[in-house]
């Protein structure tokens, strides 16, 4: 069969929800790994962990597949991450769409640096986010708060981010498209 630069066969049902199930993996992996983060599963520092995790995700996708993290993705995954954490409803959104922006802005220089580079990026996010969320609270509970959780949650969250990035570029790389393969 002869084909014609430029014009291709219509894609099949397979083809379409293939396509959607490869856009839709950042998201559902982000809202699982939150609600897993929610269920009373006795881990030490569970709760401080859920935010750690949806920044690390949402940095990392919208870094490398964001496509598959667009803003309203991330407004989606910051209330979900709001509605079960222990932050005033609203914060988890401003922050994650902030590192959005922020991974977006920063994709053509970030992607093609080591990951050493990437990492000390993501620490500067995670710093900034965790001085965000605390000035936040403090102003919205009228109180100074303490910045030693502010600093652990840094710490955590610049820790967790080497772990789930291994995990997530070998799923990034198999999400790759069929053509791109």
């Amino acid at each position: 069969m002869e084909r014609t630069p430029g014009i291709r066969p219509r894609p099949s049902f397979w083809r379409q929800l293939d396509a959607a199930a490869r856009l839709c993996f950042p998201l559902a992996t982000t809202a699982l790994l939150l609600i897993l983060l929610a269920a009373p599963l006795s881990l030490p520092g569970q709760a401080e962990l859920q935010p750690a995790v949806a920044l690390s995700c949402v940095f990392f996708w919208s870094l490398y597949r964001p496509a598959s993290m667009t803003p309203p993705m991330v407004l989606l995954i910051g209330l979900l991450a709001d509605l079960l954490g222990y932050a005033p409803l609203g914060v988890d959104v401003l922050v994650l769409l902030l590192a959005h922006g922020l991974a977006v802005r920063w994709r053509r220089v970030l992607t093609r640096q080591v990951f050493v580079l990437v990492w000390v990026a993501f620490v500067g996010v995670a710093a900034a986010g965790a001085a965000l969320t605390w000035g936040i609270t403090a102003l919205l509970t009228f109180t100074l708060l303490p910045p030693g959780p502010a600093v652990f949650q840094t710490a955590l969250t610049a820790a967790s981010y080497p772990i789930l990035s291994t995990l997530f570029i070998r799923a990034h790389r198999s999400l790759a498209a069929p053509e791109e393969a």
